[in-house]
């Protein structure tokens, strides 16, 4: 009987140089030396693996945080953006700033994101391999059910996508003026998701990125401002052509216009002929954002030049009498 115990002793127990033999040394316990590779070598293999998952996760994400957060001096992009194309003007001011941000900020979420997941994922492959689990059905199971969120998730997918390469190609950002079809605004916010806008009337406009198939930005590079100045059929076209590039030229020198402008007014000459009269069309290259404000500005200096020159409103053919007495009052 004591040959027949002493041949079913644990192998390992006579192995002085293993785990086992110690445990057996200390406890007597045949048992608990046989097990002392589950309860103690395995457990600390998991522990270990999870403090380097959670220790990596860690200095990625503040690796992310450091290169996408904005420098000191404001001219200067943050250290993620810097390989990107950036498309900003520079006469957003300080709205350049929190585009940039925003921008920076929604592209380490996705690396962020990004990092958890594989680091985590790969942590916990590794701790299922530790306690002797088959991965194939559980990778093969795993793949099916990403499937069928996938299908289940299609236009979140989409605007996911599509708001991650709008990031990436600096489409539109806060502070541009954009239209994307159903809405025309100020960008106040960009997302991956969702973009928000705010158009003239103070509307916010909630818009998924996935649905946004084409995008006019009147923010990028320069704009052009379009004056359209009606005459008369019997005004003087050469004379009036004249005038107009005159005072264009006056006005986009002055103070208040010079700052937005970019080049010298343009006059077109006839743009149009309408039963009410001509139309007359001048351009001036502006900075983008500004083509409004210099066309509210020129439309009235030039409406102004063209009455103190003694040019007839283009009705006024229409309206003799009305126009006579005018002319009589003054």
């Amino acid at each position: 009987m004591s040959l027949l115990l002493s041949s079913a002793k644990t192998p390992c127990v006579d192995d002085l140089s293993t785990l086992c033999s110690q445990v057996y040394k200390a406890t007597g316990n045949e048992w608990l030396a046989g097990s002392a590779n589950w309860l103690l070598t395995k457990p600390l293999k998991i522990l270990m693996i999870v403090v380097i998952a959670f220790v990596v996760r860690l200095i990625l994400r503040r690796l992310i945080n450091r290169v996408t957060t904005l420098p000191k001096s404001n001219g200067r992009l943050p250290a993620l953006l810097r390989p990107l194309r950036e498309r900003a003007p520079e006469v957003l001011g300080s709205a350049i700033i929190e585009r940039r941000r925003q921008r920076a900020q929604t592209i380490g979420s996705v690396l962020k994101s990004m990092a958890t997941f594989l680091i985590y994922g790969l942590a916990f492959i590794l701790v299922l391999g530790e306690l002797g689990l088959n991965l194939g059905p559980i990778i093969a199971s795993a793949g099916i059910i990403g499937v069928a969120i996938g299908f289940g998730a299609q236009n979140l997918v989409k605007d996911f996508l599509s708001g991650i390469f709008m990031m990436v190609e600096d489409q539109y950002g806060v502070g541009d003026v954009v239209d994307i079809g159903e809405a025309t605004g100020t960008v106040e916010a960009v997302g991956l998701r969702i973009t928000t806008l705010r158009d003239l009337k103070g509307t916010v406009w909630y818009v998924r990125n996935g649905e946004v198939l084409r995008v006019g930005n009147s923010s990028q590079g320069f704009a052009v401002a379009v004056v359209d100045v009606p005459l008369g059929y019997t005004a003087d076209v050469e004379r009036a052509t004249t005038v107009l590039g005159e005072a264009a030229s006056t006005a986009t020198e002055s103070d208040a216009l010079k700052d937005n402008v970019l080049e010298p007014p343009e006059m077109l000459g006839v743009e149009s002929v309408t039963p009410e009269g001509l139309q007359l069309r001048l351009t001036v290259k502006v900075r983008p954002g500004k083509q409004w404000a210099v066309q509210r500005a020129l439309r009235a200096q030039l409406l102004a030049a063209l009455e103190e020159a003694g040019f007839d409103p283009p009705l006024g053919r229409l309206f003799p009498n009305s126009v006579s007495s005018v002319a009589e009052k003054k």
